[in-house]
């Protein structure tokens, strides 16, 4: 912060009574300095920042702040004011007022020179200084980081193992240090105090003369153990600040804490092996706790971050009591719903596990813009024809009244959202790889990918070399003074290089050859081929009900339809009829032997009907989780008759999604229709056969069988229904 203050933007003597006045004050010494080009410009943008959130911390502390395009350079003022001005903060006026500057385009430096003070607003000494000083240059110069000596009177509370002079910088360095760790920005922040050896060494041979050589060896204590998690809306000020709180408080009781700040800069999770071995949890927080299912089983205290900063010995005191009341169980410990991207990415299951999650958070992301681009452009060839995107640009031609320019307008806007379908995959699976730092990477490979022909097969590899190449830049051990600009400047600048170096001259093009020479392959199917094809997907299609194998295939449908031949099409109709088949079996085979299946299977029978002639294939999801071995190979026996015979068929289809409803769009749409009442025939018919010959339920038929029932609300509340 060497650049950012001089002593002609400090003023001791702050006479304003309001926090606009106490703006303009110190605003108009940035313009006097230079820094400010229009004043009154620039404190609107300041108001309006204000208006957003109070700027006003605990403890006297006023920060306003913003960026305009009226500031030539980052820039920090600080006024003193005798008789306090009021910033929005609940303890009431603030006597010492910071007025930050930033430059348009400037958030890297915005979010470093918020942080960063923040963390200083922590020191007492930091404060007590500035309160203090006598003369403009002193306050500059505490500001900028040129701190006196540590006041003999604070020395006790530094543990005594510390070095010398370490203690005065715990507040602008202890939450920083919390981000230092490679894998997971997170580090202790306070160490066990000495006593731990020191009695055991000292105090053994007096106490236990007869044993003076068994005493030496007695273990010491293991520390309490205490991981945290600290969030706040803007995630710059207060979310530092907690940090450094209950840092200090756990030096102070020998607590040996971790914490994971969750800021706007981004974060990255604690390790887990350290969440394992912690022996509670502290979530301060303002906003929601990302990947809350990590504490599971853990005391936990949940406080909003203002506690986190207020009151932190207590709330270690708080789990401290609660972890000596015994372990939690797991079902009683709050947990949200988490993300796509923070499911299982940062724990200890395998790669294959991981990997697959990835690029199902990618394939989830990219579905809403297949539905709308692809039903758009499937209605715009029901209304204008197939030879709607020949026509000219609606932006230059459009007429009210007739149906071929809504048709084209359909049509021209659906190819849009078409259009975004490759980077949204590429910049979503590596969202799930890297968090937040992996979109920019994501999105600029996928865009190559479209740029060199790549194609869905270069969108995917795209994706996953751009949160390989973020998590390797993430995992660098970088100086706290730039912690605030990686996430903003760093990361985003040399991991869109790489990726964008590697698919333009490294792995775009024999990508690009691959999907060429697999649209060839597609487009000149025919006979035993096109046949086996449809088997295998459709098999694929029923295996898992909506799961990865089943996305899979559906994904490998919808980027054909990116660019339609006749083969991407028989394949996108075979992927749509197999994923009909097992809701409608069920549905069937509930209709028809009804006395085989449970009374709650029934009503779910009703729903099937609706759900499989919709393309919903987890509509046999009940059925599935209450009898799979029944279930399971039946769907996929019918689902590969159905995927075959559309194959063999000819059926085509270029509407990603609609079951029934987008039968007017299919090629051949009465054999369609045939294939899939043939496939959805022969598994209700498969799974009735292997249903009557089991052992009899436990219940009578026709009535409720306990255990098959209690399992249908499990899969109704952990198994997510989706569209494909």
């Amino acid at each position: 912060m060497s650049e950012l203050i001089s002593a002609d933007l400090v003023d001791l003597d702050l006479s304003a009574a309001t926090k606009d006045a106490a703006a303009r004050s110190l605003a108009e010494r940035m313009v006097a300095a230079g820094r400010v080009t229009d004043l009154e410009g620039f404190l609107a943008d300041v108001a309006a920042r204000e208006a957003q959130m109070p700027t006003g911390l605990d403890g006297g502390i006023g920060i306003p702040h913003c960026r305009s395009a009226h500031v030539t350079e980052p820039t920090l003022a600080f006024g003193r004011s005798a008789a306090g001005i009021d910033f929005g903060a609940a303890d009431g006026p603030a006597d010492l007022i910071f007025l930050i500057a930033a430059p348009t385009g400037g958030d890297a430096d915005h979010l470093s020179i918020l942080s960063s003070l923040a963390r200083q607003l922590m020191d007492e000494a930091f404060t007590g200084a500035l309160r203090a000083a006598a003369e403009p240059a002193r306050a500059a110069a505490l500001i900028r980081g040129e701190q006196p000596e540590q006041q003999p009177e604070q020395q006790p509370e530094q543990p005594p193992e510390e070095e010398p002079g370490e203690e005065p910088q715990s507040g602008p360095q202890a939450a920083s240090r919390s981000e230092s760790e490679p894998q997971s920005q997170s580090q202790s922040l306070s160490e066990p105090g000495p006593e731990a050896d020191g009695p055991r060494s000292a105090d053994a041979p007096a106490s236990e003369p007869t044993a003076p050589e068994t005493a030496p060896e007695a273990p010491a204590p293991a520390p309490f153990r205490i991981v945290a998690v600290t969030s706040c809306p803007t995630g710059i000020a207060h979310t530092y600040m907690a940090a450094e709180s209950l840092a200090k408080a756990a030096r102070a009781a020998e607590v040996e804490l971790t914490v994971e700040t969750q800021g706007s800069a981004g974060f990255q999770r604690l390790d887990p092996q350290l969440i394992a071995a912690a022996d509670g949890v502290i979530l301060a927080h303002d906003v929601e706790v990302r990947d809350r299912e990590r504490f599971a089983g853990k005391p936990l205290v949940d406080v909003g971050v203002k506690a986190g900063i207020n009151r932190p010995a207590e709330l270690i005191a708080e789990v401290r009591e609660k972890a000596a009341r015994g372990p939690v169980p797991a079902a009683d410990a709050p947990a949200r719903p988490t993300a796509p991207m923070d499911q299982g990415a940062e724990t200890t299951d395998g790669y294959a596990t991981r990997l697959r999650t990835w690029l199902m958070t990618g394939v989830s992301y990219m579905v809403p813009f297949v539905a709308a681009g692809g039903l758009l452009i499937a209605l715009a060839f029901a209304i204008g024809g197939y030879t709607v995107d020949k026509a000219p640009s609606v932006a230059d031609h459009f007429l009210w009244t007739e149906s071929a320019s809504w048709a084209a307008l359909f049509f021209q806007v659906g190819s849009t959202a078409f259009g975004f379908l490759v980077p949204v995959l590429a910049g979503f699976i590596a969202y799930g790889m890297a968090d937040r730092p992996g979109l920019v990477p994501g999105f600029v490979g996928g865009a190559v990918a479209l740029t060199v022909n790549a194609g869905f097969l270069g969108g995917l590899i795209a994706g996953l070399l751009a949160g390989a190449v973020v998590r390797a830049i993430q995992r660098v051990d970088v100086p706290p003074v730039l912690r605030g600009i990686m996430p903003v400047v760093v990361i985003p600048l040399l991991s869109s290089a790489a990726v964008g170096f590697l698919m333009f001259l490294v792995v775009g093009k024999p990508i690009a050859a691959l999907q060429k020479a697999l649209t060839g392959w597609l487009s000149g199917l025919s006979g035993a081929n096109a046949v086996i094809l449809g088997v295998l997907l459709g098999l694929m299609m029923c295996f898992d009900l909506g799961g990865p194998l089943n996305k899979v295939a559906y994904a490998f449908a919808v980027g054909g339809l990116a660019n339609p031949n006749p083969g991407s099409l028989k394949v996108m109709a075979a992927v749509m009829a197999a994923g009909m088949v097992p809701p409608l079996a069920m549905a069937l085979a509930t209709t028809v032997r009804g006395r085989l299946f449970t009374r709650a299977e029934r009503e779910n029978g009703k729903a099937a009907w609706v759900l499989g002639a919709s393309f919903i294939t987890e509509g046999a999801i009940p059925f599935a989780a209450a009898d799979p071995l029944r279930v399971i190979p039946s769907a996929m026996v019918g689902g590969a008759v159905t995927g075959g015979l559309s194959m063999a068929f000819g059926c085509t289809l270029r509407a990603p999604h609609g079951g029934v409803f987008v039968v007017p769009l299919i090629g051949q749409p009465l054999l369609y229709l045939l294939a899939v009442a043939a496939g959805t025939v022969v598994s209700a018919a498969l799974v009735v056969l292997l249903k009557s010959l089991r052992a009899p339920a436990a219940g009578t038929p026709g009535t409720d069988a306990p255990a098959a029932d209690a399992t249908h609300p499990q899969v109704s509340t952990h198994r997510e229904v989706t569209t494909h």
